[in-house]
Formats: structure tokens, sequence, C-alpha cells
């Protein structure tokens, strides 16, 4: 049984300041990395977003669209939007569940996969490039906390 790791005190309101946040560096970070990976995966005739849940698809098979949104961190209708764009160039393809007609299947397409391909090179070389001058020590201990950060998050989520 883990335990609830205690409070850390490190920010206090009257010396905060927004641009020595961790939130606010890991936000500029996603950002700066999301429009690096739309100009990169443009060669391709994909956005970012467009091949995140192509990628997830491509992984582990088909999902359906709540699945997709939760693991996007999107919400349905957003998700939605986005499938159909990937449904109207073809990458994807919605199959109703032949166990509950409720159910809408999405799976990834042959051109879909083709579409993907050089994707995980595109990603792996920008990760690198970004922890350019780290160890593998030192990404090690970043992932690990980058985990714990998101642990934290996820038990704050849960009581609220």
């Amino acid at each position: 049984m883990s335990r609830t790791p205690s409070r850390a005190r490190f920010y206090r309101a009257e010396t905060y300041f927004a641009s020595d946040s961790v939130g606010l560096l890991m936000k500029r970070l996603v950002v700066g990395v999301s429009g690096e990976l739309d100009r990169r995966l443009a060669a391709h005739g994909l956005t970012h977003a467009q091949s995140s849940p192509l990628v997830r698809l491509h992984r582990t098979g088909p999902s359906t669209v709540v699945e997709l949104a939760r693991w996007l961190q999107m919400e349905p209708g957003s998700t939605t939007r986005l499938l159909d764009r990937l449904e109207r160039k073809g990458l994807i393809r919605r199959v109703r569940s032949t166990t509950d007609r409720r159910v809408v299947h999405i799976e990834i397409t042959e051109q879909g996969e083709v579409a993907i391909a050089d994707v995980p090179a595109v990603l792996a070389e920008l990760m690198n490039e970004l922890l350019a001058g780290f160890t593998r020590a030192e990404w090690q201990t970043l992932e690990g906390f980058l985990h714990r950060m998101q642990a934290n998050g996820e038990r704050l989520r849960a009581q609220s």
C-alpha cells in the first residue's frame, strides 16, 4: 500500500513568481515541443495532435473515443472532431461493436499505418535533441521525477 507523500513547501505566496514555477516551465516545454513536432510532422502530412491517437492505436489496437480522449487528456467532443479529420483523411475507421451496438471502436487503417511509419523516429530524434547534455542517469532521474509529479496530480484529481 502506498502512502500519500507529505506536502512540499517549496513555494510561498509572498515570493511566488510564475516565471520560476515548475508548472510554467513544463507548460512552455510542452507548447514548444508540440509546435516543433507540428513543424517536423508536416512533411508527413500530420500534426502532432493527429499523430498522437494514430500512434496510440498502432501500439495498443482499437479503442473507443472515450478511451482515446482519456489517454490524450482531451474532452470527448474535441477528440471526436480530431477523429473526424483523421477519418476524412482515411487514416482511421470507426467500427461498431458486434457485442454492443452503442460502442464504436476506432481502428487505424493501412493508410494510417503508412502515415505514422516515421513518427516514432521523429519523436525520438526531438526528445534526444531536448536531452542534449544530459547523462543517462540524469535522464532517468528526470523521468522518475515527472512520473512522481504525474502520480501526485492523479491523486489530487481523485480527491476532488
